[in-house]
């Protein structure tokens, strides 16, 4: 009895998730009516919280994966809460995402569950294990650009859809970031299993610094404009204009004041 009710509660969903999602919903609500007196502020918290689900449900891909591939050990472990104080570095996974995305704009991937690989059989869970994670960033994309590329924005707020195509812009520099084929990002853990052992002991001690050497060559001027370049043609693609982007963050950074370009446009 005791093992069953402990197997339960391991993948009862948090309060603390739960609280997250609320504050989305409500803020949410709050952005599109315009309800809220400081409308930059809802938007900020109704982006900065989805930002944060989006974050955990990312982890949870993982841990799911990895538990239906053969790691028991994940649910004592806390993952399947989507509790993200359960996670083995919430700093990173949390913490680091929501500044980045303050300061820059930008979806920055974190390492987050502990998964004892050694419990698992087969090259292709290891790599589907991996991959998880950024497609559901790849599923929240396709979610928050609906709207656009269905041509579906009759009756949507222009301040709504600005804060879309930022969300939007957030969810595809982190899967685009994930699937990078650098030590430490999900991106080398779909292909590390298809590596010979010696070239994966080699390059394992590069591990904690891959996130960190991205992010250097970003600051590269010529680098981080191929980058961005690249999110314009997918975003663009996906029927969300500079403007959308551009006014997007301009209005969850409420804090710069109001923008007469935006709010001028469409």
């Amino acid at each position: 009895m005791t093992t069953a009710a402990s197997r339960r509660s391991d993948r009862r969903i948090s309060p603390v998730f739960i609280g997250i999602v609320a504050v989305t919903a409500v803020t949410g609500w709050a952005a599109w009516t315009g309800f809220a007196a400081q409308p930059g502020i809802a938007v900020f918290l109704f982006v900065t919280a989805a930002w944060i689900v989006s974050l955990c449900l990312h982890e949870y891909a993982h841990a799911r994966t990895a538990l239906h591939s053969g790691d028991i050990s994940i649910g004592a472990k806390g993952y399947l809460t989507l509790n993200p104080l359960k996670y083995t570095h919430a700093l990173l996974s949390i913490v680091l995402p929501v500044i980045f995305v303050i300061m820059g704009g930008i979806g920055l991937p974190g390492g987050a569950v502990f998964i004892e690989r050694q419990r698992i059989q087969g090259r292709w869970k290891h790599s589907l294990i991996s991959a998880a994670g950024p497609l559901t960033n790849v599923l929240f994309a396709a979610v928050c650009t609906a709207p656009f590329w269905l041509h579906a924005l009759d009756g949507v707020p222009r301040d709504f859809q600005y804060v879309l195509a930022f969300l939007a812009l957030l969810q595809v520099t982190a899967a685009i970031l994930n699937f990078l084929p650098v030590p430490g990002l999900d991106g080398y853990g779909v292909i590390e299993p298809w590596l010979s052992y010696d070239i994966r002991r080699q390059v394992e001690p590069f591990a904690p610094f891959g996130l960190l050497a991205v992010f250097a060559i970003l600051w590269i001027p010529s680098v981080n404009g191929v980058f961005f370049d690249a999110i314009d043609a997918i975003l663009n693609g996906l029927g969300i204009d500079d403007i959308h982007r551009y006014c997007g963050q301009e209005l969850y950074r409420f804090w710069q004041g109001d923008n007469e370009f935006c709010s001028v446009s469409l």
